[in-house]
């Protein structure tokens, strides 16, 4: 059974369930970032947003095992970014043990219950990474997320790439 619940940044509890997840899955670190996650990746996760955006308006989402409470899952969600009537996710990120399952889309499902509690979101937004575009690709496309057309360059450490963002209608 999976438990979906909302992260406070503020809570050293999630902060180390996050972490513990980015080291045991450290793919997604490698891939973006040229390294594996740091020893404070999950606190910047919890709290880096752009600087216009509200920081109430930042939420980070958890799918954790119902049975022992680890953290299978996490998405990042922006609400009301880059536009008012958009939400945008900043990451979802899948425990590697946990991949295959349907985790991931069930995360997915939590986030259009969220955007859709708002009243506010017509539009789902994410940037791909294109160092990380074979691995996230599929799984956005299944989702029914498209390219836009858009990109912007790209840097982390190491890795010099670009981002294409992809969006979808909230109800579709």
């Amino acid at each position: 059974m999976l438990r979906a619940r909302r992260l406070d940044a503020r809570s050293p509890h999630d902060e180390d369930a996050l972490q513990q997840l980015l080291d045991s899955s450290p793919g997604y670190s490698i891939r973006v970032t040229g390294a594996a996650p740091t020893p404070r990746a999950a606190h910047e996760i919890l709290t880096a947003r752009p600087p216009e955006l509200e920081a109430g308006r930042k939420v980070g989402i958890g799918l954790e095992d119902g049975a022992d409470g680890t953290l299978l899952a996490v998405a990042d969600v922006l609400h009301g970014w880059p536009r008012p009537d958009v939400a945008h996710i900043g990451l979802l990120i899948v425990r590697d043990e946990a991949r295959g399952r349907g985790i991931g889309r069930r995360m997915h499902e939590e986030i259009l219950e969220l955007a859709r509690s708002w009243g506010d979101v017509r539009t789902l937004r994410i940037g791909i990474v294109a160092a990380n575009a074979a691995a996230a690709g599929p799984f956005w496309e299944r989702l029914g997320y498209a390219p836009t057309g858009e990109t912007a360059a790209y840097a982390s450490g190491p890795v010099v790439s670009t981002t294409a963002i992809h969006q979808r209608p909230l109800d579709r």
